[in-house]
């Protein structure tokens, strides 16, 4: 397993798995906005990040991150906005694979905290993820804006 930075060239290998993503959580996105999020996450800027663990030369997972300041500390926060596997590939470490390189993008870029959230339903992630972080018992609260 290969996780690294998706490069422009990396597309047609991640769109898939980015309409998987959508579809498990049940929403539909402008191909606009698509267009936009895959121009920012392999762009160079440093705000926001695009991972993918790759198999030989398939890309089996991917994962988002958005780096950001926060009030708490004088470093940035690393905010883990979206991760997938490719459902065929799920159990094999892909999951961990892809979060062991969050770490180490956030860490290189000094940010003092890497974060993240999931529907509490989706109980599958959650193991693997009350493996590798600490669930603090916060809630989230959302209002859509028209921007």
């Amino acid at each position: 397993m290969d996780v690294r930075r998706l490069r422009p060239e990396d597309r047609p290998k991640w769109e898939p798995l980015w309409q998987g993503y959508l579809e498990f959580y049940e929403h539909e996105l402008d191909s606009a906005v698509t267009d936009g999020t895959w121009s920012r996450i392999t762009g160079d800027g440093a705000a926001i990040v695009g991972l993918g663990a790759f198999d030989g030369p398939e890309l089996v997972g991917i994962c988002h991150l958005v780096f950001h300041p926060s009030t708490w500390s004088n470093s940035s926060y690393c905010y883990l906005e979206d991760l997938f596997v490719d459902p065929a590939r799920r159990g094999g470490g892909t999951g961990r694979s892809l979060i062991a390189a969050a770490v180490g993008e956030a860490e290189r870029v000094g940010a003092s905290k890497l974060y993240w959230q999931t529907h509490d339903t989706n109980g599958t992630a959650r193991r693997l993820y009350d493996q590798v972080a600490e669930h603090r018992g916060f809630i989230v609260y959302e209002v859509d804006l028209p921007g």
